[in-house]
């Protein structure tokens, strides 16, 4: 599993976007079963901020802290054949 630190906005956008991919779901998908918006989530993937993960990557930096995203395995191939 590889760990992804989250400095900034867009760090959380391509972490959770390449875990979408990693589980194979579209975003609508993820955006469904998370119970949000796909719209919200399009904005977060693509770096946008929001106001709650500036603040609490401002509070972090501040306490010195960070955050870290580890990220999942990649699901296989639903149409790969295992032996």
């Amino acid at each position: 599993m590889r760990q992804v630190p989250i400095r900034r906005p867009k760090d959380l956008g391509l972490a959770v976007a390449e875990a979408r991919r990693l589980r194979r779901l579209s975003q609508a998908e993820l955006a469904d079963t998370a119970g949000i918006d796909r719209t919200y989530l399009v904005r977060l993937e693509a770096g946008l901020s929001t106001l709650l993960v500036e603040r609490v990557l401002r509070l972090l930096r501040r306490l010195g802290a960070e955050l870290i995203v580890v990220l999942p395995p990649e699901e296989p191939d639903p149409g790969e054949r295992t032996s």
